[in-house]
Order: C-alpha cells, then sequence, then structure tokens
C-alpha cells in the first residue's frame, strides 16, 4: 500500500488521520497543489511552491514553505510507484480548533497533506492520435477570489458538474459581461488568423503554473506570441482553435465547443507547434 505524507511523516494512506474539527473538512480553510512530475521530474516546482506562499499569505496561514524539503517528500512520494507520469498534491489547511468557529483560530497547527496518484502520459504533439476534449460554455457563478488556489472548491466541482451532465469534459466559463475567465479546473487559450489569446489574469481566474510555463514556451520556441488579454465569447465560438491547460492536460486542444466543431475538429497546427514548444521547454523552469 502507497504511503502518504501527513505532518511530518509518511505513513499508510489507509492509516492516515485528521481531526474532524480541522478547519480544512470544516471550512474548506486551506490552499492546495498539483504538481506535475515525469521521469521522476516535477514540473515548475518553483512555480508551484511560490503560488503556494502566495496564497497561504493570502489567507492569512502561517506554513513556511522548504523547497528542498518538498523536493525531497515529492521523491518520496513518487518513488513508490513506476509510472512515468505522476501528481502530487500537496495540500496546507489552517488546522485544527476546539470549536468551530468562523474567525481565525490562533496558535492553531496547520494541517499538511500530500499523496501521488497516476496522471495521462505527456502529449505527443506528432502523434496520429492525440487526446482532445470536447466542452460547453456556462456563465461564471463562483465566488471573486478565483486568483487563491483555495481547497473551497464546491463552485468549480458544481460547475465541472456542468459539464458532465452536458456530456463533455469541461465547461468554459464567462462573466456577466459575457468575457472568458477560465474553465472549471483549467485555463483557456484561443488562436484567431494565427494570434494566440488568453484571459487576461486578474481575481477571476487562477493564474495557472502551466499557463504561465506554455506561454514561457511559446514565446521562447516559437514564432508566435500570446495576447493575455479580454477574450469575449464570441470570439472563442469563432475561435480556429481553443485550448486549455493544466497540470495534468498539458496544452490540451478542444475540438468542440458547445457541440460545434473548433476549425476542423481536429487539433490544430498551433497548437501542434505550442505542444511541442512545451515539451521541449517543461523541464527548464
Amino acid at each position: 500500500m502507497n504511503k502518504v505524507y501527513l505532518n511530518g511523516e509518511f505513513v499508510d494512506a489507509s492509516e492516515a488521520k485528521i481531526s474532524p474539527m480541522d478547519r480544512g473538512f470544516l471550512f474548506g480553510d486551506g490552499i492546495y497543489e498539483v504538481i506535475p512530475t515525469y521521469s521522476g521530474k516535477p514540473i515548475g516546482l518553483g512555480l508551484h511552491l511560490q503560488r503556494m506562499k502566495n496564497g497561504l499569505h493570502s489567507v492569512g496561514i502561517n506554513y513556511e514553505i522548504n523547497a528542498d524539503i518538498w523536493a525531497g517528500i515529492i521523491g518520496k512520494l513518487i518513488s513508490q510507484q513506476s509510472s512515468e507520469s505522476q501528481g502530487v498534491y500537496v495540500h496546507v489547511s489552517r488546522g485544527t480548533d476546539g470549536k468551530r468557529f468562523h474567525a481565525y483560530p490562533k496558535n492553531v497547527t496547520p494541517t499538511v497533506f500530500a499523496y501521488a496518484f497516476d496522471t495521462p502520459p505527456s502529449q505527443n504533439a506528432t502523434a496520429e492520435k492525440v487526446k482532445g476534449f470536447h466542452v460547453t460554455t456556462g456563465e461564471d457563478l463562483r465566488w471573486q477570489r478565483c486568483h487563491i488556489k483555495s481547497t473551497s472548491l464546491l463552485g468549480n466541482v458544481m460547475h465541472f458538474q456542468q459539464g458532465q451532465d452536458a456530456g463533455v469534459d469541461e465547461i468554459i466559463l464567462y462573466n456577466e459581461n459575457k468575457e472568458i475567465t477560465e474553465a472549471a479546473a483549467c485555463n483557456v487559450f484561443m488562436v484567431k488568423d494565427n494570434i494566440i489569446y488568453t484571459p487576461a489574469l486578474d481575481n477571476h481566474l487562477l493564474p495557472g503554473i502551466t499557463r504561465r510555463i506554455a506561454i514561457d514556451a511559446i514565446s521562447r520556441h516559437t514564432d508566435y506570441k500570446v495576447n493575455e488579454c479580454v477574450v469575449s465569447l464570441p470570439d472563442l465560438l469563432n475561435a480556429d482553435e481553443v485550448w486549455i491547460t493544466s497540470s495534468s492536460k498539458e496544452i490540451g486542444p478542444v475540438l468542440s465547443v458547445d457541440g460545434k466543431k473548433v476549425g476542423n475538429g481536429k487539433q490544430g497546427p498551433i497548437w501542434v507547434a505550442a505542444q511541442n514548444a512545451y515539451n521541449k521547454y517543461k523541464f527548464n523552469c
């Protein structure tokens, strides 16, 4: 049985226990990251840990992150199985208090948990068969602090379920002005007339690490540039290519939106260039 990391120890998953009074359980009061690894190498580890530091600071959880210690923890977790591609989930909640009370308690010790799990292999952009995605769209009804990677994910879960109920892989969200924010569990890119666009970062969308790496990779290893700007729903519905990015999907080509083919319904040539660039660059950040 694989071991998980819990509060400084590696224990069997079946033996890992937290108090029901933990604020992560009661309130979703915590911050998390999902760090992808390939062939034993974490992708964007420093970027993920920095985002987690930012999130912890934003919600007032006092937990110091040491990159060297976490590199060792991640290495031990992924060494338990032979899969070439794994993700590591890292979760820090505010900790356990003696009572259920909304205000932040003082002098509690954060609960720290991590485990590894298998993920899909890295996309080979030149392969005959590429994993593509089908999505629907819907109005973004979540809270106004989506830039914080909080464990309070019910809003995202409900939106993701909308996509599942529609029989597709994801849902791309838009605000009251019909401007794209992100997907339930991904960032969004589109291509029109050989130009790549992605919504600019603000409090309505997560600063995705895969998004960041993809932008850098495209800039360094292709002739394309990414414009971070407002992307409207009509723009998206008329795009030549649409992509969704996340730690587990890398750069995922979207084949249809709301039942309508994107382009010719297959991965596009600029996606091929972007995914190749991502594969070339991802171990260098």
